[in-house]
């Protein structure tokens, strides 16, 4: 099984860098990884890609060594199992809500003794049953990552106990829908926003977990300095609709009154 840049990274004290991909063409993948990026973020949360589409992808990124995660929807196993067997690096659950629901999503993504996900082996993850079945058990486990979406006030209470189990990789703070569950939408500044962004890693560095989140140019210091060691910057959809406004600007167009794309900064 190919080893993960990310967990290797992250093992030695590095830090990730990684570009989340909206569009479902394989080869903006393929720009990114060339570009040197270590991960590829694309997902199935809120993109209606199909299984090919996201194969494709997965493929794309290891043509350049680069590691992709994917944001699972919520849903059952098959959901969270099917791009890791996909051969996608890792994965991301969004929306956990409690150290109960973390608890059914390690049982289900991680194999024994960390869980009961379900066996295959007949899949890309493990060479088409060329693999060593137990070799493939024991990779799964240690070079696919897991990582747990903290992007409520819900399960803020139980965080420690949620980043003190086995089983996953990284908690991953999300300010977008934070932001909304506060009834404080939108505004990055507010102080229960600064609050559980640094209640997250410290949870995660307490417990042994590395820590996530998703940041921009100017904040991405600050980011460091708190602890992040995975930082998501930026996101094709957001680099398109930069050059279009430049482009447009040069036939004396105004499109000053078009988004401007920050909010994908922060999901």
């Amino acid at each position: 099984m190919r080893k993960s840049k990310v967990l290797k990274k992250l093992r030695n004290n590095e830090f990730v860098s990684c570009f989340k991909v909206n569009l479902v063409d394989p080869r903006v993948s393929e720009i990114v990884g060339l570009s040197g990026f270590d991960c590829i973020w694309v997902d199935q949360e809120h993109i209606g890609q199909d299984w090919s589409g996201l194969a494709a992808n997965i493929w794309a990124s290891k043509s350049q060594n680069t590691d992709i995660m994917v944001r699972v929807e919520r849903g059952g196993y098959n959901d969270y199992i099917k791009p890791l067997e996909l051969d996608a690096t890792g994965i991301m659950v969004p929306h956990i809500m409690s150290a109960e629901d973390a608890r059914k999503v390690i049982k289900m993504t991680r194999f024994h003794p960390l869980g009961r996900r379900p066996l295959d082996g007949g899949n890309n993850d493990a060479a088409y049953t060329m693999m060593d079945f137990n070799q493939y058990i024991l990779d799964s486990n240690r070079e696919r990552f897991v990582v747990l979406q903290i992007e409520d006030p819900e399960p803020l209470d139980e965080l420690d106990e949620i980043a003190s189990l086995d089983g996953f990789d990284m908690l991953f703070f999300g300010p977008g829908d934070f932001s909304q569950g506060i009834g404080a939408i939108g505004q990055w500044d507010h102080p229960e926003i600064k609050e559980a962004r640094l209640n997250v890693v410290k949870a995660a560095k307490e417990h042994g977990k590395f820590a996530g989140t998703v940041g921009s140019p100017e904040n991405l210091q600050e980011l460091k300095s708190m602890g992040y060691n995975f930082v998501s910057v930026g996101a094709d959809v957001i680099g398109l609709v930069q050059y279009c406004k430049k482009m447009l600007a040069a036939f004396g167009e105004d499109a000053s009154e078009t988004g401007s794309g920050s909010y994908f900064e922060t999901t």
